[in-house]
């Protein structure tokens, strides 16, 4: 069955203000949202802990870090989008209450349903963001942290780090022993150590 695209098309405003009433969370992608699934435990502690970790360090900075709810707008291609970490460090985004348009560092905690997602098209979708610096993937299945972050001539380098490593994100200049990260999650590698 072909669906005539204009009777589900909703615009960016419509969207905004209906995701303020609703309660699940929806991405938006060229004018038709998707309902986002539940996270795990693996999940949730993970981005937490990346959470407490990173808004400690930037406690007193002008930047701000923000988990799950909040919305990244990337306008070039008409998407919004909810990381499961966002940090923006600029003054233009104070205005925006509902999403944040101007991050440099985004990180998403990878799941069998969205991982390919997640390093294809999505990545594809937050390299449209001028302002963003790093995008950095962390796998729920084992002690993995890719970071991809963007050089002088505008090229994404992977930084990978692996069990005993520490983490650094130059976009905001924060150091923390990987396993930081994955505090309280049940991990063979973890367990082992």
């Amino acid at each position: 069955m072909v669906f005539n695209r204009s009777e589900y098309y909703i615009s960016p405003e419509e969207y905004l203000e209906r995701e303020k009433l609703s309660e699940i969370k929806h991405e938006y992608i060229d004018g038709e949202v998707y309902a986002m699934a539940g996270a795990s435990d693996t999940h949730v502690t993970i981005s937490g802990n990346f959470y407490i970790l990173v808004h400690s360090h930037l406690r007193g900075n002008a930047c701000r870090v923000y988990m799950a709810d909040m919305k990244v707008e990337v306008e070039k291609v008409n998407r919004y989008f909810y990381p499961d970490l966002l940090v923006t460090c600029d003054d233009r985004d104070r205005e925006f209450e509902y999403f944040k348009k101007y991050p440099c560092l985004i990180v998403e905690v990878l799941s069998k349903s969205t991982e390919g997602y997640d390093r294809g098209k999505k990545f594809a979708d937050y390299r449209k963001l001028d302002t963003l610096q790093e995008y950095v993937l962390v796998s729920p299945e084992e002690i993995n942290v890719e970071c991809f972050r963007r050089d002088e001539a505008g090229n994404w380098v992977l930084y990978s780090y692996e069990k005993d490593d520490e983490v650094h994100l130059t976009s905001i200049d924060f150091h923390c022993p990987i396993k930081a990260l994955y505090e309280d999650v049940n991990l063979p590698d973890i367990r082992n150590s």
